[in-house]
């Protein structure tokens, strides 16, 4: 790798504001909030959502229709009717 030229990479601490939930991975985004993990002063990162509060990951996911449109495109584009 060329010398001088690469971000920090270095452990942070992610924290997903919806549910709490925490995890050490690698990154390069960095933060004044630091706490300290087995002896080591991590930067925390806050999301507003990750894969542990996002409804598709959860498996809470709901379909919002406004004015019947989803009930339109299933009439429209829908399985097929079987022939008789």
């Amino acid at each position: 790798m060329k010398p001088g030229i690469h971000p920090d990479y270095h452990k942070v601490l992610f924290v997903d504001a919806a549910t709490g939930t925490e995890w050490v991975s690698r990154s390069t985004l960095t933060s004044k909030e630091t706490r300290e993990i087995d002896g080591e002063e991590i930067p925390v990162i806050r999301l507003e959502i990750s894969s542990y509060s996002h409804p598709f990951w959860t498996g809470r996911m709901r379909e919002l229709d406004s004015d019947g449109q989803i009930d339109r495109f299933r009439r429209r584009y829908g399985a097929p009717q079987k022939k008789e």
